[in-house]
């Protein structure tokens, strides 16, 4: 069962997480092209694709952790200190992308929040590429953890 819970919870956290990372990088640089092209309506529609695409997988990546709980509990290991900062650091990135995010999307896609100005859009993408790289930096770490764990028994 062990086997079964991981490998779910590794497919999901490649399906789920790894389109939000790219989505939510490809954003902030596709958000100063749309300002750049005010009438360009191909630009303003892969603004919101990759908005959607952030949003629904996020939805999705719940079964990340999910099933990391459920690997955990089976392997006996969720008073490990490698686990409980992994999942630290994956509420941290998580709270990253539902406060900081995507709400920065929703406002840049909207045209909201001020950033109707060139310079005040073209600082909120800036602000925006700086909170994504934090979420995709948390991920990376956790990625780490999970892979170089302390005390893992696969020899590697």
């Amino acid at each position: 069962m062990t086997k079964f819970l991981l490998a779910v919870h590794v497919l999901a956290a490649i399906v789920a997480i790894g389109p939000v990372t790219v989505a939510a990088s490809m954003f902030p640089p596709a958000a100063r092209r749309a300002l750049e092209a005010p009438d360009d309506l191909r630009a303003a529609e892969t603004l919101r694709l990759l908005h959607r695409i952030c949003r629904a997988y996020a939805l999705v990546g719940v079964v990340v952790p999910v099933f990391g709980f459920a690997t955990a509990s089976n392997m006996h290991v969720l008073g490990s200190a490698w686990l409980i900062t992994s999942i630290a650091l994956t509420a941290l990135a998580a709270l990253v992308l539902v406060a900081l995010v995507l709400p920065r999307q929703t406002a840049l896609v909207e045209g909201g929040s001020g950033a109707g100005s060139g310079a005040g859009f073209r600082q909120a993408t800036v602000r925006l590429a700086m909170f994504t790289g934090l979420f995709n930096l948390l991920w990376a770490v956790v990625t780490v953890l999970m892979i170089v764990r302390p005390g893992s028994t696969t020899g590697a």
